[in-house]
């Protein structure tokens, strides 16, 4: 298993990690089969989503809050509350393919961890599935 470090600077971001996980599978020689991300921290989580337009982070971090606002009716009361819906609502892990050493996302996607009670020093676990051929 690897751990990738992702530093956040806000309390809410989605930070890309599209090339840092390519990198990755290029340094360890990792050709086909697939990686899987996860987020050992629960309030983050891992997500695929558009990465040609940085307005789309910003939309979801955005009404990620007002969907799950920071201050609400929960019972936990540790201040973050919120943080552990959020990071529920997007799940801890991804699974991406990778053919030919590359991961095999669509056009527009790109790989992003989420913060959502940062700013952190974060750690994301890698691990690689070979495939069969």
């Amino acid at each position: 298993m690897e751990t990738l470090s992702v530093p956040t600077s806000s309390r809410e971001e989605l930070v890309d990690i599209t090339s840092r996980v390519a990198a990755l599978v290029k340094d360890k020689g990792w050709r086909d089969g697939a990686v899987l991300l996860y987020c050992p921290h629960t309030t983050g989580a891992v997500t695929i989503n558009e990465s040609a337009d940085p307005s789309v982070a910003r939309d979801i971090t955005v009404n990620m809050t007002k969907l799950v606002p920071r201050q609400g009716d929960y019972r936990h009361m540790e201040g973050n509350s919120d943080a552990h819906i959020k990071s529920s609502l997007f799940g801890p892990d991804q699974l991406v393919i990778v053919e030919s050493g590359k991961l095999q996302l669509g056009t527009w996607q790109g790989v992003y961890f989420c913060e959502f009670d940062g700013p952190r020093s974060r750690k994301l676990w890698v691990t690689w599935l070979p495939g069969q051929d």
